[in-house]
């Protein structure tokens, strides 16, 4: 579904100004133009209306889930929203920031049938996939590695964020890090197993509550039954702005740690560095 743009926007000039000086005028061209995918439209919310806060306006939103109330503490939706699909609900809000923006919401779930189409349409791709849907999370992966499209998979991580990237060409893959088969369908497969093997990795990074609350979730999820994991605001937020952060260092062409290593913003720690003296 393609949203028809409003002609009453601001122009994209006067929408970016305040841009300047951190932006330079061949960046925000850049990102002007610049087609992103959005796979997962919870998280991805944070991501999409951050993207668009920044001058991107061609989105292409990708979810078959409601709103539910539970959403509301982390996702960028309304209690008007609640009961909405989440893709309609997301478009409508970015359209409101951004009345030029280019949005198109499609109501469907990732699958191995569409991922390689939804791919192509895409300069940069964002997996916020929920992590039980692995057969999508893998078809979407495997399209580009096959399109050599750069990959960011971003996740809340207690009062933060962390993100792994797969830039084109990547000799690390999700199926790499995951145990998955080189190839072919993974759609009768878990890798809870290997999830809890990244918390472990993660752990030093952490406090023992959360680590708690992923490893009870965890256990809870290995059977398949869906289990709403504990997330808190603070870490979608900054899932928001650490991925678009990457998506502009993609653009600038900077260097991005790439996968395996995984990128880490613990907001929670960083509140007790030692800070930058001001007397």
């Amino acid at each position: 579904m393609m949203r028809e743009a409003a002609v009453d926007g601001p122009p994209y000039e006067t929408l970016t100004a305040r841009n300047a000086g951190y932006v330079s005028e061949d960046l925000q061209r850049q990102i002007r133009t610049t087609r992103l995918l959005v796979a997962g439209c919870g998280i991805g919310s944070t991501i999409a209306e951050t993207c668009v806060r920044l001058g991107f306006q061609h989105l292409t939103l990708v979810d078959k889930d409601r709103v539910e109330a539970h959403n509301l503490n982390r996702q960028n939706f309304t209690a008007a929203d609640i009961g909405a699909q989440k893709v309609h609900a997301l478009a409508k809000r970015l359209s409101a920031i951004n009345p030029s923006a280019s949005i198109r919401a499609v109501d469907d779930w990732v699958s191995r049938e569409n991922a390689e189409a939804f791919v192509d349409g895409a300069d940069i791709v964002f997996d916020t996939i929920d992590f039980l849907s692995l057969d999508a999370i893998v078809a979407l992966h495997d399209a580009g590695l096959a399109q050599g499209k750069p990959i960011i998979a971003p996740l809340s991580a207690g009062w933060g964020a962390a993100a792994l990237y797969f830039p084109p060409g990547s000799t690390c893959s999700f199926r790499t890090i995951f145990g998955l088969p080189a190839t072919g369908p993974v759609a009768q497969m878990s890798y809870v197993d290997q999830f809890m093997r990244l918390i472990d990795r993660m752990e030093p990074e952490l406090s023992a509550d959360i680590v708690l609350a992923l490893r009870k979730t965890l256990t809870r999820m290995d059977d398949g039954t869906p289990c709403p994991a504990p997330h808190v605001s603070v870490g979608s937020a900054s899932v928001g702005s650490l991925a678009a952060m990457m998506a502009v260092r993609v653009l600038r062409g900077d260097p991005i740690t790439p996968a395996p290593r995984m990128i880490f913003l613990n907001m929670d720690r960083y509140c007790t560095t030692p800070g930058i003296d001001t007397l």
